[in-house]
């Protein structure tokens, strides 16, 4: 059922694009953010030992938005272009890629001058429970995949 559907979706070469665009343009915003990526003074690209798990994570959840968000769009036009219709599968694309992309340094430092003391607060608690937070976040993105290869199966009436 899971290689049909996917057979099915990715048998359009604009889909196979847009999965691919996702998860350059993401996996680069969350190493840039990370720090896994440095732009100044020179390129850098530079995994330290403590990092690879991170790092790991990072190429897991960028993978998977990006299957999971071209999944979510081709329901959405099979659908008719209906959101609602759609069901959880985009929602959970957004949801599991924002709990990924949460918990970087840079962010932090802006949340801390926007916000100040409950900035500090937010900040720390991502912190702490980075690698918690990415997990959460690809289980999201696990089930959203389940959700919209299900949907895709069931409103194109592929069988086992």
């Amino acid at each position: 059922m899971q290689k049909q559907a996917l057979a099915l979706v990715f048998s359009n070469h604009n889909y196979i694009a847009l999965s691919i665009a996702i998860f350059v343009s993401l996996f680069l915003f969350l190493s840039i953010t990370s720090q896994f990526i440095f732009l100044q003074p020179n390129f850098l690209f530079y995994v330290p030992n403590d990092g690879i798990l991170n790092f790991s994570l990072i190429v897991l959840i960028a993978s998977l938005s990006g299957l999971v968000i071209s999944l979510s769009i081709y329901r959405i036009r099979l659908l008719g272009g209906s959101l609602k219709k759609s069901g959880t599968g985009f929602l959970g694309s957004m949801i599991g890629t924002s709990a990924g992309a949460c918990s970087c340094g840079p962010v932090g430092f802006a949340a801390v001058s926007a916000f100040g003391t409950a900035g500090v607060t937010a900040t720390s608690f991502l912190i702490n429970y980075d690698l918690p937070l990415r997990l959460v976040s690809i289980g999201i993105l696990v089930c959203a995949y389940f959700f919209a290869i299900k949907g895709i199966s069931r409103q194109c009436k592929i069988s086992r």
